[in-house]
């Protein structure tokens, strides 16, 4: 996701607009018609596919409070209106510049030399006065991209929900939007080495979508499972309070991604560009509902009746998995990739159980499992990837942010303790930690 200059001029959006102003008019001096269009154009999509991707955090946010029982809801409602809150302060201040250093590097293609934090254009900014014209607005750009950074930090949430205290994990989401994710990201997006390496991944099945899951794992497997999860070598199931609030979640993460995906195009100055935004989106859509369905016909198939939960994991699973590549497969293609992270999703869940790591939601398998074979499968659609180079970048950013990750986890267990007490996790975070519940009304499940 490079923030490179795409030149295309679009007659048709051109002139039309202008047509009457100019047989009136004149030209206005000073101004050129072509570049102010593509700007324009350019700006509006990140404005559009940004609040698309703003919506995600509903989704992420139902998807939460549906899966977690529901003397947890509260807790995972707040946390994550909290960290969105905590992301758009923290990538200002650290993370938007470590993200894009634009050039200007402190360790070559590693680390930004542009520090501090973001600043936008001034208000009733001219031509003239705006660096790269021809690009978009730097507060479309800013937009957009803190709403992919605030998504990595939602997918660490659901995994560790009902035992993790509430500053602890804040405390994580801070340096995980500030500094692991701009800077893993910055290797790819930012024109780092990765990208000079060859390595593809155009919207985040890795730069997004893994970081969050390594970061997830590495932090269930510090937390540990919860109380009573396993036992006697068995899984105890532990439904969550509500599927209607999980199946809506899903819906609005499928309506986000149109905007997650699309607005990953980054120009739409030309047609062009707006053709591809429109294969974008109906590549998008194919490979949700190839997850959904695979996942469905696999759950009836092993446990005689369709799993719900694995169906709403299957769609997001294809959504992750079309990812890194939703521009070049054909429509079957897409359908495909997105039919094997829904079978990925089935078999992932309960081998997660067996290795006892417990993840409340299954972010772990729809955004890590499926994000690494979904980075691995733009190999099958497009010819510009390599498998080495592919295979290259899903191992450094793996191996660095498991790192970062640890030692932030292991820290904040050292000085304030990352888990609940045992009495705590039993009754339920809600009243606990935050003295409310999201059903009073009923007894705690």
């Amino acid at each position: 996701m490079n923030r490179i200059t795409k030149l295309g001029l679009a007659a048709a959006l051109i002139a039309l607009p202008s047509l009457g102003l100019a047989q009136d008019e004149g030209p206005v001096p000073g101004v050129n018609p072509s570049t102010d269009m593509v700007f324009i154009m350019n700006s509006l999509l990140f404005l559009v596919g940004g609040f698309l991707v703003f919506f995600m955090a509903a989704g992420f946010a139902m998807l939460e409070a549906g899966l977690v029982r529901s003397k947890n809801v509260t807790m995972q409602l707040t946390k994550n209106v909290v960290l969105f809150g905590l992301a758009s302060i923290f990538y200002y201040l650290i993370g938007y510049n470590l993200m894009y250093p634009l050039g200007t590097w402190s360790i070559e293609g590693v680390l930004s030399g542009v520090w501090g934090p973001g600043v936008l254009e001034a208000v009733g900014v001219t031509a003239d006065a705006v660096d790269d014209y021809s690009y978009a607005a730097t507060g479309s750009d800013f937009f957009f991209q803190l709403m992919f950074c605030a998504a990595t930090a939602s997918i660490v949430s659901g995994t560790l929900a009902e035992r993790i205290k509430l500053w602890p994990f804040l405390i994580f989401t801070i340096i995980l939007t500030s500094i692991i994710y701009p800077l893993t990201a910055s290797w790819k997006w930012g024109g780092g080495f990765l990208d000079e390496a060859g390595f593809l991944d155009f919207a985040g099945s890795t730069v997004v979508h893994s970081v969050g899951g390594w970061a997830a794992l590495t932090g269930a497997l510090i937390l540990g499972p919860r109380i009573g999860k396993y036992k006697d070598g068995k899984t105890i199931p532990m439904p969550g309070s509500n599927l209607t609030l999980a199946t809506l979640g899903t819906f609005i993460l499928w309506l986000g991604w149109f905007g997650f995906n699309g607005g990953s195009q980054l120009a739409m100055g030309s047609i062009g560009d707006v053709a591809d935004v429109s294969r974008i989106f109906s590549n998008t859509n194919a490979a949700a509902a190839g997850g959904a369905v695979a996942a469905m016909i696999l759950t009836q198939l092993l446990y005689k009746k369709p799993d719900l939960t694995m169906i709403l994991n299957g769609s997001l699973a294809g959504l992750v998995s079309i990812t890194a590549e939703p521009l070049t497969p054909t429509l079957g293609s897409a359908t495909l990739i997105g039919m094997v992270g829904g079978v990925i999703v089935v078999f992932a869940v309960p081998m997660l159980d067996k290795l006892k790591i417990d993840d409340v939601v299954g972010a772990i398998p729809v955004h890590l499992v499926c994000g690494i074979w979904g980075t691995l499968a733009v190999v099958l659609t497009n010819g510009d990837a390599t498998i080495g180079a592919q295979l290259y970048g899903i191992v450094v950013v793996g191996i660095a942010t498991v790192v970062m990750s640890a030692v932030v986890w292991f820290i904040l267990k050292a000085i304030m303790g990352l888990r609940v007490d045992e009495e705590t996790e039993i009754n339920g975070l809600d009243m606990a930690e935050l003295g409310m519940e999201a059903y009073p009304e009923f007894s705690k499940g």
